[in-house]
């Protein structure tokens, strides 16, 4: 009689990738506010003795009233009602005397708001749900009203309803209703209190807030804009509060964190937000290895108690290694299909592009095994491989079958597996029906075309039924020893941070900074799970006059800007360091959603857009005199242009 509700129960049920559970159930039985796991008290102030979700049998014969949203009601018999802590049956009631409480549970739309109160009765034998939390329970209603009647939706709140992102993002407020949502950003609640408490009450910390206006900072990413009132003067809105947090160390505060509000001005990039939130921490008196384990301690704390304990330490990783082992900085350890350096094979090689590759300084011959290549690898896909190199690498890659008949139009492959065959197998322990991709280049291009290549080649192999990455298992990585400074792509000449500016040299390669400092690595290191990089964070730099340098003379920028900061320096600055991380990519891990935009309550568009509220907007000229800015508006071919390169034009 009640498959309707299994069936709803079942559209509900979040589905993790170890298990199938009831998010309701799930988070009821985790909704904890301290360590001491004193249970919150949900219905207090408010109009209601308890929560929709929280019914069970031990409550049976209560007087109860509860409020919330109507999700589903059949043949005006039984109605569902919903809040933010799970689903309640309500039974109708039927005979005359009820008549007004029938007219109004029977005649409100869907989603309309309403309150009940009732007595909390067993479900007839035979009749109970054991895929609810409150199946074993049902209201038999006495009184109802009717609190807010809801108009025809634009979509159904059922998280099993497909919607368009940008419908959602449109009626965020409806979409919030939505079971995976609400439980996404309870969650983030949670492992933020965890963090708070960690830090401030465990281990000594202050909260402390800094400013959102601010001045220009030079280098990193661009900043947004903000006018003031005074003629040609403008505030920025900082990328993180790196400045702020290392002045706080020099005014003695020791131990800072803040659940920060950071705005970057990056235009459509994937996954990204111009405004998201850091969990930004720093200390003083510390060095790296200090940072390391305060945040492994942090993120083991935070944990939700559904997952896997996280496993401490996390392993480490220098760049160079990242670099040679995986294409990336940050590396997706989760599976092999490693990058092997295969040069000496092929030190006496007849085949012209491989001794060209090789008598160039950097030049190297880089392979990676797919493992069962030949089986589920097509060869549109080695095609499209091949193509993808030569489009966005400039490089050509050799596709190499075990079984030389199917190195499809490619005689040089088969050349190479005549000439080194038996040493490409012992050196990739390749199998019969892998596939080896090769490739040959200066080394950086080389392993960044191939640690390219392998995330592609391991997303098609799981797209036929490969299981290659865990998607339980949580990857935790330190990558450390990047470079100080990298040459900057439009003039390498140049010099620019790999970091940002205040980042301390690596002790070992001082030497290197006033003759040869790109060989000076850095004191930086970057935190990664699953191939995500999640935080990052530095020793910082704090004596005054190695900083005036760095800037000046080797990135050639105006000292001026950061005037303060150097002078701060000079003060009496203690060592110091620290690290954020990324708040809204952890999260969008921890649940395994599919974009950051699912675990932010009000996020932008892919372009940067509010589609809510219609955001940016225009503003009228007169609201503009007062901080004397005039708007020049782009021609009719700067217009055109403009959205010829917008990415989501059809031909870009």
């Amino acid at each position: 009689m009640f498959c309707w509700l299994s069936r709803l129960y079942r559209g509900l049920s979040r589905p993790t990738r170890r298990t199938t559970q009831l998010i309701w159930g799930s988070f009821s039985r985790s909704l904890v506010l301290s360590s001491q796991r004193r249970i919150p008290e949900l219905s207090s102030f408010v109009a209601r003795t308890n929560t929709c979700g929280e019914l069970r049998s031990s409550h049976l014969g209560q007087e109860v009233t509860l409020c919330g949203w109507i999700q589903y009601r059949r043949q005006n018999i039984f109605l569902v009602l919903r809040d933010f802590h799970g689903l309640v049956q309500v039974i109708i009631p039927q005979d005359e005397s009820a008549a007004s409480v029938k007219k109004i549970l029977c005649e409100a739309p869907m989603e309309s708001v309403v309150q009940v109160s009732g007595t909390v009765i067993s479900r007839p034998p035979g009749q109970e749900n054991p895929k609810m939390p409150t199946g074993e329970i049902e209201i038999k209603v006495k009184t109802a009203k009717l609190l807010n009647s809801c108009k025809k939706l634009p979509f159904e709140i059922k998280d099993f309803v497909k919607k368009t992102e940008a419908l959602r993002l449109r009626y965020r407020y409806l979409d919030l209703r939505g079971v995976q949502m609400q439980y996404n950003l309870r969650l983030r609640s949670q492992m933020v209190m965890k963090m708070r408490e960690y830090l401030c009450n465990l281990h000594g910390f202050v909260d402390i807030e800094t400013p959102t206006l601010f001045k220009r900072t030079p280098g990193g990413a661009k900043e947004f804009v903000i006018p003031s009132r005074e003629p040609g003067k403008f505030y920025s809105l900082p990328q993180s509060p790196q400045q702020f947090k290392q002045l706080l160390m020099v005014g003695g505060l020791d131990r800072y964190f803040q659940v920060a509000r950071c705005y970057r001005d990056e235009g459509s990039r994937p996954d990204r937000q111009p405004e998201f939130t850091q969990i930004d921490i720093e200390m003083s008196f510390v060095e790296q290895t200090g940072i390391q384990s305060l945040i492994e301690g942090l993120l083991q704390y935070s944990w939700p108690s559904d997952r896997d304990p996280v496993v401490v330490p996390f392993p480490s990783m220098t760049f160079a290694e990242a670099l040679a082992s995986y294409g990336t900085d940050k590396p997706d350890t989760r599976f092999g299909m490693k990058i092997v350096d295969i040069s000496d094979m092929f030190r006496n090689t007849e085949v012209g592009f491989l001794q060209d590759a090789l008598s160039k300084p950097q030049g190297t011959i880089k392979a990676i095994c797919i493992p069962e290549g030949e089986k589920y690898l097509k060869r549109k896909d080695i095609e499209s491989i091949r193509k993808f190199a030569a489009d966005h690498f400039n490089q050509e890659v050799l596709p190499i079958f075990l079984k030389t008949n199917n190195n499809w139009n490619s005689p040089v492959a088969k050349f190479i597996m005549e000439e080194q065959g038996l040493g490409l197998i012992r050196l990739l322990e390749t199998q019969e029906e892998d596939v080896v991709l090769l490739t040959a280049g200066e080394h950086k291009k080389a392993c960044s075309l191939l640690g390219k290549l392998r995330l592609e080649c391991a997303d098609l192999l799981e797209a036929r039924g490969v299981a290659l990455r865990d998607p339980a298992l949580f990857s935790f990585l330190w990558v450390v020893d990047f470079p100080l400074f990298f040459p900057k792509e439009e003039n390498p000449e140049e010099l620019e941070t790999a970091h940002h500016p205040f980042t301390a040299p690596h002790p070992s390669d001082i030497h290197h900074l006033y003759t040869e400092p790109q060989k000076v690595r850095s004191q930086h290191y970057d935190l990664v799970l699953n191939g995500s990089e999640i935080g990052g964070g530095s020793i910082r730099i704090h004596d005054a006059e190695l900083q005036h340098y760095i800037l000046a003379t080797v990135l050639k920028e105006d000292v001026k800007l950061l005037s303060h900061l150097l002078q701060a320096l000079d003060y009496g600055a203690p060592p110091h360091g620290g690290i954020a991380i990324g708040l809204d990519r952890l999260m969008c891990l921890v649940t395994g959603a599919p974009s950051i935009r699912d675990v932010i309550a009000f996020p932008k568009s892919f372009q940067g857009h509010d589609l809510m509220s219609n955001a940016p907007d225009s503003i009228p000229p007169e609201e503009l005199k007062p901080y004397h800015i005039q708007v020049s508006w782009p021609t009719d071919s700067e217009t055109k242009k403009s959205s010829l390169n917008h990415p989501c034009h059809p031909e870009s």
